[in-house]
């Protein structure tokens, strides 16, 4: 069987041997089975053979299991999956954390909530011995989009400073900036949005 993610969708999915898929993957083994997102939002996957059968998993633990060369599908639950496959599942690594800083207008100043949200980053950092860091600033969309991109790289570098000070080596951290391309508010240009102007930092 082969498992094709569903582009606008963001699924996970495990087979029989509870190998996570993304993307296009051969799946060795009878059976897939869509697992649910931890925060709750939907995902969903294309299960096909070679023979040209095709099945779409759209809902937490539905399956699809190849039985005499044909693909059925079926429906598992939280307790089979428990059951059959707990020991694995207990193995896969933990899922990054997220946290959010945002920025004063114009400038890589945070705002004076931002230490809250620092000090919860750095006790989950204590907690992981070889933490990777991804740091990705943004801004809203007043001034031009060049300039927008070189101020979300400065944020997100001035947030990797503040964790290289801390004692997180400089090689565990990777920075970009996607300028006002990615806003959480959609806005007319030369908007001036709060909730823009912000650092996501993901952890893992």
């Amino acid at each position: 069987m082969t498992a094709h993610a569903i582009p606008g969708w963001s699924g996970l999915a495990a087979a029989a041997v509870l190998a996570f898929l993304s993307g296009c993957a051969s799946v060795v083994g009878d059976r897939v089975i869509l697992l649910p997102q931890a925060d709750g939002s939907p995902s969903a996957l294309q299960v096909s053979t070679s023979g040209g059968q095709r099945l779409l998993l759209d809902k937490p633990y539905a399956a699809a299991e190849l039985r005499d060369g044909r693909l059925l599908a079926t429906v598992s639950s939280a307790q089979a999956v428990r059951d059959g496959y707990g020991a694995l599942l207990a193995q896969q690594p933990s899922r990054p954390q997220r946290f959010t800083v945002q920025f004063e207008s114009n400038g890589n100043r945070l705002t004076p909530g931002a230490d809250v949200v620092l000090a919860q980053m750095r006790a989950a950092l204590a907690n992981l011995p070889a933490a990777e860091v991804v740091i990705i600033g943004h801004t809203d969309r007043v001034g031009s989009v060049e300039s927008n991109d070189r101020l979300s790289l400065a944020r997100a570098e001035a947030v990797r400073d503040m964790l290289v000070a801390g004692g997180l080596p400089r090689t565990a951290i990777s920075v970009a900036g996607r300028g006002e391309r990615e806003p959480v508010v959609p806005t007319a240009d030369e908007v001036a949005e709060a909730r823009n102007r912000r650092v996501e930092i993901k952890i893992r």
